[in-house]
């Protein structure tokens, strides 16, 4: 019999359009799957007899091959079951093509005939909107993802027998225009208010002005005094995702998480253990998946105890931390997935904690050692260094009036983006070097503090320009049209002291 050709998205290829060819023949019965497939992809054959039987639908009782075209690329996942089914009702006569002109079909068939909802659907129907094709047949379970990508007509599918009808007319299914997909929900995740943790003014400042402008921030200190704290605090201070930016997350979550069918709301706070390996942290397989760095795109990546990461991980953060993109090359891939994190660490100056402190045992050797862990280009690439300091006892449990909660900040917060967003289109830390001379006007005084804070630190001139860019920041918040004197002084209070 002829070829017939339906087409899936294959993500892992960056919106390849897959040709599913199917040739029915004389022969033993059987189903031959060729086009680089691998084991996930081959096990479809027992999917479709279980599909086909349990829909009461004929499966031809001949030699069925299965091409996934071109075949020169690998074919991964299961979300080419729906369209190999459909191409053997096309090769068997069984329905008219004419319902599938210019449309793109994806899903998982499962024994009962059912379609369960695939991974990465969103890249899949982005790469689809790019290629022209704005007709697709998705897994009803995807529907509710699906809506986030606009411009798309989506037939969500529930079973290869609703496929079925509608292919051969007997039941049509009304398409859902994408771009309507669920609202904000106004609950915003709970998280650790300023108010709760007493003393620490510096580390307070510090978070504000991380939020405010998407600086990096490593927090330093003994232990106890409230670093954990202080970085779980900062979530609650940035605003709502957009919903360009909920589409974004949600597209790396669905390629990672095991819950790939959820839409996320919330600003991502990734807490990995110091146990994590580069990969978890990196990404990468030999199919690449984003990991940590890449999760927290949008959010915050929290790195408790920098120090005791593996220096492997942490040296591999200097790429993301400059291009917002992490590049994984692997022998048969070449993936970049966005990294557009706000990294927050805290480490204690020596492996007991207590330097400087009569209860310090550590040989200077030793101390030596641990605060060599942390690279000077690492060190270089983060915007503020606070130091926690001891909270008196009696202050921990007794209200602070003059301590602000995490709403009255965050309106500072908002206000500070607002004001960059209107004047530069992006935060601050985002700036180079053409922007900020346009956009980060500074006084005279202000000017000369610079100058000489950063001859007598010896600021390389990344932390030269970081240190602009704070006080861009500090400025923001008072809502100055320039950088003032103070701003200067206090941006340079927050470089790492050699």
């Amino acid at each position: 019999m002829s070829n017939y050709v339906s087409s899936i998205i294959e993500t892992a290829n960056n919106g390849l359009l897959i040709d599913v060819e199917c040739r029915i023949t004389n022969g033993l019965p059987a189903i031959i799957i060729v086009g680089y497939a691998n084991k996930s992809t081959e096990e479809a054959k027992e999917r479709l007899r279980g599909a086909f039987s349990s829909s009461n639908l004929t499966l031809p009782i001949k030699r069925i091959t299965l091409n996934l075209a071109p075949g020169d690329i690998p074919k991964d996942g299961t979300s080419f079951d729906l369209a190999m089914a459909t191409a053997i009702l096309l090769a068997s006569r069984q329905s008219l093509a004419k319902q599938l002109q210019d449309s793109i079909i994806i899903g998982e068939l499962s024994l009962d005939g059912g379609v369960r909802p695939v991974r990465g659907i969103i890249g899949k129907l982005l790469a689809a909107r790019s290629l022209g094709l704005k007709r697709c047949f998705i897994p009803a379970g995807n529907l509710t993802q699906a809506q986030l990508v606009p411009g798309l007509q989506l037939y969500g599918i529930s079973r290869l027998s609703e496929l079925y009808e509608h292919l051969t007319g007997l039941d049509l299914i009304t398409p859902t225009t994408s771009g309507k997909a669920t609202p904000n929900p106004k609950k915003r995740a709970s998280h650790t208010d300023l108010r709760l943790i007493a003393g620490q003014a510096k580390g307070k400042r510090a978070i504000e002005i991380a939020a405010a402008g998407g600086h990096n921030l490593l927090l330093t200190g003994p232990p106890g005094t409230g670093k954990t704290m202080l970085g779980k605090a900062l979530p609650g201070l940035l605003p709502p995702l957009s919903a360009e930016e909920v589409l974004e997350v949600t597209h790396l979550h669905s390629l990672a998480g095991s819950r790939f069918d959820q839409i996320i709301y919330d600003r991502p706070f990734r807490n990995p253990h110091h146990s994590a390996s580069l990969s978890a942290l990196i990404g990468g397989g030999n199919h690449p998946r984003p990991g940590e760095i890449s999760l927290s795109h949008h959010g915050i990546l929290f790195l408790d105890e920098l120090p005791e990461f593996q220096r492997s991980a942490v040296e591999a953060l200097r790429q993301p931390l400059e291009d917002a993109a992490i590049n994984l090359a692997r022998g048969k891939h070449s993936v970049t997935f966005p990294a557009n994190f706000l990294l927050v660490a805290t480490a204690n100056p020596c492996p007991c904690g207590y330097f400087g402190s009569f209860r310090c045992q550590c040989p200077a050797h030793l101390i030596l050692a641990y605060q060599r862990r942390l690279s000077g280009p690492i060190v270089d690439r983060i915007d503020l260094v606070a130091e926690a300091d001891p909270t008196e006892h009696q202050k921990i449990l007794a209200a602070d009036p003059a301590s602000e909660t995490s709403a009255i900040v965050r309106k500072r917060v908002l206000q500070a983006r607002r004001l960059q967003h209107r004047r530069q289109k992006q935060l601050n830390s985002r700036l180079d070097n053409t922007a900020i001379k346009r956009h980060a006007q500074m006084s005279q005084e202000a000017e000369l503090a610079l100058n000489h804070g950063a001859k007598r630190a010896e600021l390389s001139g990344r932390a030269y320009i970081k240190a602009i860019k704070v006080a861009r920041t500090i400025a923001d918040l008072r809502a100055s049209p320039q950088i003032e004197l103070p701003d200067m002084l206090e941006s340079l209070q927050f470089r790492k002291q050699e």
